[in-house]
């Protein structure tokens, strides 16, 4: 028995033997390449965004803790309890009307003291620096200077107040921690809101209060401190640590589907992977079988050709690292103005090391088998492999590929956000690759069973689709699997936008108008018919609390004590919108208890969500104790329901009896709804004048934010579509390359036998054309399908797909296939008999 070579002339075998141009294995260097670079792009972006949020914390919240309370002041003692922790900015926010002439727009009025911000500085559009605005002026937003034709040196009105502006703002330090506003912000001095009448009893406004701690301090522990010691005050915390735990949660999930994304994809080019190298290994038979000849055993093939393999996929993976590094900064500053990117090139040592390790694992499994059946041939078997293909050898790479497998899973998992999604999508996209994979057996098996046409061009490309070494089934796998994405995206971006176009305008309401007082109801309903005759007027008191405890009577549980609430339970935590009616609200259904009776004067009761109670395990005689301006109250819940939330009206999922609420100081909030094309512009214009300290918020601009999102949110999947795409393709130059010598061999015997090139063209045509058709049906089955379960059953839309343009971005697809299949088949028409007839 042969004595095994030693690693170090192992080693220089595999180096003399692989050429400088890395041919034959070009395609495993260019699938890493792309797979990585798009993985190594997306976790770097995200986890660079990540890093900014959590290091720029303070910048963002403006702080290192907010306490935020609604409807009224935090009172001496909690001011007191604050100050110890260090400097302490407060202030207010709430919605307003500015105006100037005849010209009103709706605004985020923010109010701040001398000591904003506590980090950072505002910055103008001239460039200045500056914080709070001296006494008379605002700084406001460019959407209000636009709105009302003002610029620096003109003058606003909020209410009977009028303010100088003093500037116009470019950059505010702490608009990401603010959230998504309903208009453009105008900051004003902290006494303006009162000065203007805003701020009254029962006015819709929120009261924050910043600390910039005076040493170093953990904030879990403050924040534990002083939910003990203010347990009924309704504060909702936060801290540097989550400055802006929305956009944070966003980003990290949206990050997590791209890379999932980015990894089907990756997988999908391993099957091209395969291919290529198996071809490779084709091409160099006759140096194993030398190699065998000469005395070296199995295992030293193995080790040869798996350095070969190996060094190439290194080589793939560092420069798609790289690329995916140098990518990064063109991402940042696209997004930079939305989200705090970093500056220059951002290095995520670990989000690099993720990527290149799914790198490695794909090209570990998808070439252990072609490894394998090398190692395993005699040298006689090598030789013949011309007439006599290789059989494939799956028992020896079924511990390679069942190791990879299991890390791709395990890494996958381990970083994941939300294991249970992550499984799930890991668990549908290896269902529907299987799926693929049945189908493209079964069209093999089809086509072998069809009557032969008698145009011998098209039945030979019927049997180049299930011929020995057909790459057909790879073919329907990776290109059906590109291909269905791109139908599914298209399908589910314009049904949401047909949806949007269709049912938003006829449901949501064309203003919703906060701080009507309640004394003066009858008035608001008639100046809105003045000006708007046809108008339909909804109003329903509006109040702010958050529940303190839950449970049942005598053993409630307290919010503050818990650590996590159930998962879907989230609404309990917070100050939440309170109401009351007599009635059930529109849209709202009863699934459990009953309804109070009109008048009804006896213990406070409550109707909560039906869900929200699910999720809690509450049920109706449960108890709950809810906080309204700083007072405990305790009702018991009488009823659950379900909430229509399409409706695009006022949903809470806290409805109280009127004897429970109805003595706190409120007012009432409204939605107006004008049957014609667009409001009149003099309602608006009137509402402000009658209505000062009222805030209206119009639904056109939180309607064009939804699209905008929405439109984002699909370009950047989309693009990770592409990846999966260009995986397919990938797979389709693999197979290409894979039975490059076959189809060279049936061109020249063709040939001899008088065929022109333009028929085998033709016949490469009918092929592939024959092959398009098939995976057009197959993603659109496929793609139209998943998206339709996407829709309706997620959702809970009307199932609306532009089928145009899915039909179109499907064809577009299939041509791009068709002409890279054309395109990389080129070489094999263009070979001459005679020199192909030498080399066999």
């Amino acid at each position: 028995m042969s004595a095994a070579l030693p690693l170090a002339t192992a080693w220089r075998i595999a180096r003399r033997d692989l050429s400088a141009r890395f041919k034959g294995l070009r395609l495993l260097l260019v699938c890493l390449f792309l797979g990585v670079g798009a993985l190594a792009a997306i976790g770097t972006l995200t986890k660079a965004i990540e890093r900014e949020l959590q290091t720029r914390g303070q910048l963002i919240l403006g702080g290192d803790l907010q306490v935020a309370v609604w409807q009224r002041v935090p009172g001496d003692a909690e001011m007191a309890a604050l100050r110890q922790l260090g400097r302490v900015s407060s202030g207010t926010r709430l919605q307003a009307m500015v105006s100037a002439g005849d010209a009103v727009a709706p605004v985020e009025l923010k109010a701040i003291d001398a000591n904003w911000p506590l980090y950072g500085r505002l910055t103008l559009k001239d460039g200045r620096k500056v914080g709070q605005p001296d006494a008379g002026t605002a700084w406001i937003g460019e959407g209000v200077a636009a709105r009302l034709g003002v610029d620096k040196g003109g003058t606003i009105a909020i209410g009977p107040l009028r303010l100088t502006v003093a500037g116009i703002i470019a950059d505010e330090p702490d608009r990401l921690g603010e959230g998504m506003g309903f208009a453009p912000p105008v900051i004003v001095r902290e006494d303006v809101p009162y000065a203007a009448g805003l701020i009254q009893p029962g006015a819709m406004y929120r009261s924050k209060v910043r600390v910039a701690f005076d040493q170093p301090r953990e904030t879990e522990p403050v924040v534990e401190s002083l939910r003990r010691q203010f347990p009924s005050a309704g504060f909702d915390l936060r801290t540097r640590d989550r400055a802006s735990p929305g956009t944070e949660r966003f980003i990290d999930r949206l990050g997590e589907f791209l890379v999932l994304v980015g990894l089907a994809a990756l997988t999908i080019a391993g099957i091209g992977i395969g291919g290529g190298v198996g071809s490779w290994l084709d091409s160099k038979r006759g140096s194993i079988a030398a190699l065998k000849v000469l005395g070296a055993t199995s295992s030293d093939i193995a080790r040869i050709t798996l350095m070969q393999v190996m060094a190439v996929a290194l080589l793939g993976t560092l420069a798609g690292l790289a690329a995916g590094v140098m990518v990064t900064p063109l991402l940042t500053n696209a997004l930079r103005g939305l989200l705090p990117v970093p500056e220059g090139f951002p290095i995520e040592p670990l989000a690099l090391l993720r990527a290149a390790l799914y790198g490695l694992l794909v090209a570990l499994v998808f070439t252990a088998v072609p490894l394998a059946r090398a190692r395993a041939f005699p040298a006689m078997a090598l030789l013949r492999a011309r007439v006599s293909p290789l059989g494939r050898e799956w028992r020896r790479a079924a511990w390679p590929v069942g190791i990879g497998l299991a890390l791709i899973v395990a890494t996958a998992m381990l970083s994941a956000a939300q294991p249970m999604v992550t499984a799930l999508f890991l668990a549908g996209s290896a269902a529907l690759l299987g799926l693929l994979g049945l189908l493209g057996w079964a069209v093999r098996r089809l086509v072998a069973r069809l009557p032969r046409p008698a145009n011998p061009l098209l039945r030979t490309a019927l049997a180049n689709l299930h011929r020995p070494g057909a790459q057909t089934g790879a073919l329907v796998t990776a290109l059906g699997f590109g291909l269905s994405a791109f139908v599914l995206l298209a399908a589910i971006s314009s049904s949401l936008d047909a949806n949007i176009s269709a049912r938003v305008p006829q449901q949501a309401p064309d203003y919703f108008v906060l701080d009507v007082p309640k004394d003066r109801l009858g008035q608001f309903t008639q100046t809105v018919h003045q000006f708007a005759p046809q108008a339909e007027v909804r109003t329903v008191p509006a109040l702010r609390g958050a529940v303190l405890a839950y449970g049942q009577p005598g053993n409630m549980v307290r919010i503050a004590d818990l650590k996590q609430l159930p998962e879907g339970a989230g609404p309990l935590r917070g100050e939440r919108g309170l109401t009351y009616s007599d009635t059930v609200p529109e849209g709202n259904t009863l699934v459990s208890g009953e309804w109070w009776p009109k008048d009804y004067a006896g213990p406070p009761l409550v109707s909560i969500d039906a869900e929200i109670a699910e999720a809690a395990g509450l049920k109706v005689g449960d108890k709950l104790a809810v906080s309204v301006l700083g007072v405990e109250r305790e009702v018991t819940i009488a009823s659950l329901r379900r909430i229509d939330w399409a409706t695009m009206g006022f949903n809470y999922f806290l409805v109280f009896s009127p004897n429970a609420l109805r003595d706190a100081p409120h007012n009432f909030a409204a939605t107006v709804d004008v049957p014609q094309a667009s409001p009149p512009a003099e309602l608006l214009r009137q509402l402000a004048r009658a209505f000062p300290s009222s805030s209206v918020i119009e639904t056109g601009p939180m309607l064009r934010q939804a699209r905008d999102l929405l439109s984002q949110m699909s370009l950047a999947i989309l693009a990770a579509a592409s990846v999966a795409v260009l995986a397919g393709i990938a797979v389709l130059l693999g197979a290409i390359a894979a039975a490059r010598a076959a189809r060279t061999y049936d061109s020249v015997i063709l040939r001899v036998l008088g065929a022109s090139r333009r028929q085998l063209l033709l016949v490469q045509l009918g092929e592939y054309g024959l092959l398009a058709a098939l995976l057009g049906v197959v993603a659109l089955v496929l793609g139209t399908g998943v998206s339709w379960l996407v829709i309706v059953q997620m959702f809970e839309f009307e199932w609306l797909p532009d089928w145009l343009e899915v039909l179109g971005v499907l064809g577009a697809g299939l041509l791009l296939v068709l002409a890279f299949a054309l395109a990389a088949s080129m070489p094999v028409l263009r070979t001459r008999p005679s020199q192909a007839l030498r080399e066999l």
